[in-house]
């Protein structure tokens, strides 16, 4: 399964906002002035909660490059795309389309709310929740309802948004369970698209 950019980006930009609503919810709000990258919670619960969904999403950056590893709770996936989301609540997400070809709607994000930069190339993002969506989580609004999984692990992303590069995004996490999650993904050298997003909507609106 191939996914062209376009529809990859409308597929997340909607997915980011659903996940975000749902899962900040219960989370504390507060001020996180490194986590959106180019300037620079705890789950309520660990089974999904229906609401309706209140798009937050305010920066999206979509990378493309190959997937060297994907594994997905011991099951192992190929795929092309990153996309990288932020909300205006703070929280982050590194969100994967999976190249399954018996599930296209087949996504994972690590998600996490404490990411930092310790210079300009390296942003970490700490990962407190795995979200899991396939075609057969339950819809709200029309939007898909991830599966939200306590989780540990963290994301580091080498590049800046800022110059339109980022080299690669490596990212481990495992849920309570003890199931692990392991993302290397290496950039094709493609500048990355950076996008601000009017909160209100899903809609793309202007460049980063």
């Amino acid at each position: 399964m191939r996914l062209g950019r376009k529809p990859f980006a409308v597929m997340v930009l909607l997915l980011a906002s659903a996940i975000s609503a749902g899962a900040e919810d219960n989370a504390p709000r507060g001020s996180n002035t490194n986590s959106a990258q180019t300037q620079p919670a705890v789950a309520p619960s660990d089974t999904d909660e229906l609401k309706p969904q209140t798009p937050d999403t305010d920066l999206f950056a979509l990378m493309t490059g190959t997937c060297s590893t994907l594994k997905i709770a011991g099951h192992d996936f190929p795929c092309r795309t990153v996309a990288y989301s932020h909300s205006v609540g703070g929280r982050a997400y590194f969100t994967i389309a999976i190249d399954d070809p018996s599930d296209p709607s087949h996504i994972v994000s690590f998600s996490g709310d404490a990411g930092k930069r310790s210079n300009d190339n390296i942003y970490d993002l700490a990962v407190d929740r795995m979200l899991l969506n396939s075609k057969s989580q339950p819809k709200a609004d029309g939007l898909p309802v991830p599966a939200v999984v306590k989780s540990a692990g963290r994301c580091v992303q080498l590049g800046n948004f800022a110059t339109g590069h980022v080299t690669s995004v490596v990212c481990s996490a495992t849920d309570r369970s003890g199931k692990r999650y392991d993302l290397r993904f290496e950039s094709d050298g493609t500048p990355i698209t950076v996008r601000r997003v009017n909160p209100s909507s899903p809609t793309i609106r202007g460049q980063g």
